[in-house]
Formats: C-alpha cells, sequence, structure tokens
C-alpha cells in the first residue's frame, strides 16, 4: 500500500534551517509530481511546494519563496524541503502529499515548530 513518511521537524529559532524527508512507497515514485503542504495551529491546509516528476521546475507557495527549497531523489523514493531563513509563522505541520488519481495521499506530517 502507498505510504508517506515526513521527518525532519523540530524545534528551530528565528533565521534557523530545517530540512524535511518524505520517504515514499508503495507506488512508483518518479512517475509522480509531489506535493509539501503545510498545517498552521488553528488554520487551514496551505500549499507550499511542488515538484514534478525529473525534479525539474520547483513550484513555492510566495510566503515561502526564496527561502525553502524542494527536491527529490528517485533512486532513493524521496522527497525533501530544505528550509531556510525560518520565521514563526512557518511554525506548521509539514505534510507530504501524493495524487495517484484518483486518490490522494497524505504521510503522517512532521512538526515544525520556529520559535525563540
Amino acid at each position: 500500500q502507498v505510504q508517506l513518511v515526513e521527518s525532519g521537524g523540530g524545534l528551530v529559532q528565528p533565521g534557523g534551517s530545517l530540512r524535511l524527508s518524505c520517504a515514499a512507497s508503495g507506488f512508483t515514485f518518479s512517475r509522480y509530481w509531489m506535493y509539501w503542504v503545510r498545517q498552521a495551529p488553528g488554520k487551514g491546509l496551505e500549499w507550499v511546494s511542488a515538484i514534478n516528476t525529473g525534479g525539474g521546475s520547483p513550484y513555492y507557495a510566495d510566503s515561502v519563496n526564496g527561502r525553502f527549497t524542494i527536491s527529490r531523489d528517485n533512486a532513493k523514493n524521496t522527497m525533501y524541503l530544505q528550509m531556510n531563513s525560518l520565521k514563526p509563522e512557518d511554525t506548521a505541520v509539514y505534510y507530504c502529499n501524493a495524487r495517484l488519481t484518483p486518490k490522494t495521499y497524505w504521510g503522517q506530517g512532521t512538526q515544525v515548530t520556529v520559535s525563540s
């Protein structure tokens, strides 16, 4: 079955960095676009970033553009999100998302807290 497992979250001070990972299994990872989505406390889901099958043409939400970098390693079935210059407003649960039409799959999420 499809599994998405995020890791790498934690507590970091403003201005710091974290690298999230999403390990995928149960489907042909290299054939699908992948996404990062986050949910801040008390707020709805916010799309963060997307990457195509080959790892090129990344897309970013305006709120993270220039600070976050999405990447993938198809040989390892893993997607990454390098987060730099973190701000308190980046505090959220970050989810890995795969859209295998007609179904959409989510990981369990990893908590990122940006606080001094």
